[in-house]
């Protein structure tokens, strides 16, 4: 018989941090981050600035870009004062399975959300798109995916977090990647607009 099948992986350990989404529930994201910060446990929740045009003004709010969910950075010591913390409904897992999310997705999260206005967000397809990389401006070095390859709209897949950002970038600041497109013109300058026909 074999037991490593029925092996439950959990990511939590005695001394290093990892990042762990929670489910929380609705409306308390922010809640929930002020009662951690309390606690004195690293909470993080992205806000997405989405811009509203009232009669006579435009606004910009700030709203949690993934409704119900925050992310924490803990040991094993901090699980249960995490989930003992209200509002907070339970640790995201994947099977039965505990897994960290990696510092650099978190760090991605952060980067896009100080960058970005508008992001749509929407849970994981399994659709394959065209892989890009982001050559231009403060995202440099961003792989994700586009979604049309005329279009602006480009796709950035998080795997781990399981949701996809949805922004707008400019198709001069994205380069192919894994592909066999041709340069348009060798002498053209403008940043990744060679990459497209």
């Amino acid at each position: 018989m074999n037991t490593a099948k029925n092996t439950i992986e959990n990511h939590l350990t005695e001394s290093i941090p990892r990042w762990f989404a929670v489910r929380t529930r609705y409306k308390a994201e922010k809640d929930v981050a002020r009662r951690l910060a309390r606690k004195q446990i690293e909470c993080y929740v992205p806000i997405n600035r989405v811009v509203r045009q009232y009669a006579s003004k435009r606004k910009v709010v700030e709203l949690p870009l993934i409704h119900n969910y925050a992310f924490v950075r803990i040991v094993r010591k901090e699980y249960v004062p995490v989930l003992e913390t209200e509002h907070v409904v339970r640790f995201l897992n994947f099977s039965g399975n505990l897994i960290s999310i990696p510092d650099e997705e978190i760090t991605l999260l952060k980067r896009i959300c100080q960058e970005i206005e508008d992001i749509a967000t929407e849970p994981l397809e399994f659709e394959k798109y065209l892989p890009v990389e982001i050559i231009g401006g403060n995202l440099t070095g961003i792989s994700g995916k586009l979604i049309e390859q005329r279009g602006r709209n480009f796709l950035v897949e998080l795997d781990h977090i399981g949701i996809q950002l949805h922004m707008e970038i400019d198709k001069k600041l994205l380069k192919p990647t894994g592909s066999e497109r041709k340069y348009l013109d060798d002498d053209e300058e403008s940043l990744g607009q060679k990459y497209w026909h």
